[in-house]
């Protein structure tokens, strides 16, 4: 049945010789750690005296929700759990599973229960790709005992997984391996005469090590993978080593495939990052991320509409020529696409990245907006009011306004705030930048429109022009 997981101690499977059957796994898979002791780069998770370790010598098994990227260990760590306890580990993916797959896989469990007196770990890989309805679905199974969860996925479990589904599990997030760990992995892969690569005689200079870390980035099976992929490319010398060097490596690696998921957290993750370093002015740090969500294939328009939202939101009145540059950027993406659009889009980040920074328009809109919810049936003054109709002029429309055009410096002294608030300063100009002269501008606009009693007379204008 598709999707429907393999419990520990099944049949033979594909081959009927099991060694023959290993040799075929890859060697990410040959080299699965088999106890905690072989489990590395998570010592604060699962490391001796850890929480988790603690309870789990202690006979007992929660559910659990392992978060962590790719290759960082979340499905050995939960066969390691399972093994530890004595319970049977059934594995489902939720990118082929379904409820009925779910259904006959409870009614094992609570058969085995009931008869045997042995537990089900119930294994579920990519969590967050089962709808909300499929995760409840579990969870009268998780609340009754009948099996111990296990979800496995590379999201933000608040975001992605039902709070109820939350709740009843224990969270245990994986960080990437670090250098010092990928490099026990891939050494251990080299000297492993049984399941690694002892027995080709491979040996990894400083260098090619350095080389498949950074790589990596820390997922130790696409280290392991790329590992036996450059093995295998290299021939072995007159004494039968495998010596593989800095360039052995580069050659096997050919095009790292990098890691995004248009949908995902590293989605935001990146854009995020491309923002904050345009608002921080860091020109490189800008290009550096753009290159990072272009490279690894996101929707270009994307982009564009973020750098459009950083020219009004971070640069602002500090530079008001951003904003039509990373407008024309986005209409240059929209014209000309990739490869092409990676020009307009470098030009624009590193333009908003350089220029002066000013938020005052954001502020000023949300402390008018505070005021909108705060008193949001408040009359617009008569005299503001359009009067098209003898009826209008008769109740008031338009008595007093005064039309700014017919000053000779078209400004006049008058209200344009409800009465209520009068007086309120929403906009608070920055004092560098472009903006510094606004700011001089806006004070002596502000003076002169509320002025109160002496000085000129207000100029009357007409006063039903619109």
């Amino acid at each position: 049945m598709p999707g429907r997981g393999a419990g520990e101690g099944g049949g033979p499977g594909l081959f009927e010789d099991p060694e023959r059957a290993r040799s075929a796994m890859p060697l990410a898979a040959r080299m699965r750690p088999r106890s905690f002791a072989e489990f590395v780069g998570q010592d604060a998770v699962i490391g001796e005296g850890s929480v988790l370790r603690r309870v789990i010598a202690q006979g007992e098994l929660p559910s659990l929700l392992i978060w962590g990227p790719p290759g960082s260990g979340k499905t050995t760590l939960a066969r390691l759990i399972a093994k530890a306890v004595g319970a049977r580990f059934v594995a489902l993916s939720a990118v082929t599973a379904g409820v009925a797959d779910l259904r006959a896989e409870v009614a094992e469990a609570r058969s085995r229960l009931m008869q045997d007196g042995v537990r089900t770990v119930l294994f579920i890989d990519e969590l967050h790709r089962f709808s909300r309805s499929q995760q409840d679905a579990i969870l009268p199974h998780v609340e009754a005992g009948t099996v111990r969860l296990i979800g496995a996925t590379t999201e933000n479990p608040s975001l992605s997984i039902n709070n109820a589904l939350l709740s009843r599990c224990q969270l245990i997030q994986l960080a990437p391996l670090d250098a010092a760990a990928m490099r026990v992995v891939l050494e251990r892969a080299t000297r492993d005469q049984e399941s690694g690569l002892g027995r080709m005689g491979v040996e990894l200079e400083p260098q090619a090590y350095q080389e498949l870390e950074r790589y990596a980035g820390g997922d130790a099976r696409t280290a392991l993978n790329a590992l036996e992929l450059a093995a295998s490319a290299t021939a072995p010398d007159g004494e039968g080593r495998r010596r593989i060097g800095l360039q052995a490596v580069r050659e096997a690696l050919l095009h790292p495939a990098l890691r995004h998921d248009r949908q995902g957290d590293l989605h935001y993750d990146l854009a995020s990052a491309l923002i904050k370093s345009i608002r921080g002015s860091d020109a490189d740090a800008s290009v550096y991320w753009l290159a990072r969500l272009i490279e690894a294939g996101e929707d270009p328009l994307f982009v564009a509409r973020r750098i459009v939202i950083s020219a009004a939101e971070d640069v602002g009145l500090g530079d008001p020529a951003a904003l039509g540059i990373a407008v024309a950027a986005y209409q240059a993406t929209q014209a000309i696409g990739l490869p092409e659009a990676r020009l307009p889009l470098s030009e624009a980040v590193i333009y908003l990245a350089l220029a002066p920074k000013s938020n005052s328009g954001l502020r000023a809109y949300d402390a008018a907006a505070e005021d909108v919810r705060r008193q949001p049936g408040v009359p617009v003054p008569l005299h503001l009011r359009n009067a098209v109709t003898g009826m209008m002029r008769s109740l008031g429309y338009g008595k007093g306004y005064q039309y700014a055009h017919d000053d000779p410096e078209g400004v006049v002294t008058q209200d344009y705030l409800p009465e209520s608030l009068r007086g309120r300063r929403y906009y608070q100009p920055q004092t560098h930048g472009s903006e510094a002269q606004l700011a001089e501008r806006w004070q002596n606009l502000f003076e002169r429109l509320h002025r109160k009693g002496g000085g000129e007379e207000p100029h009357k204008g007409t006063p039903h022009r619109s």
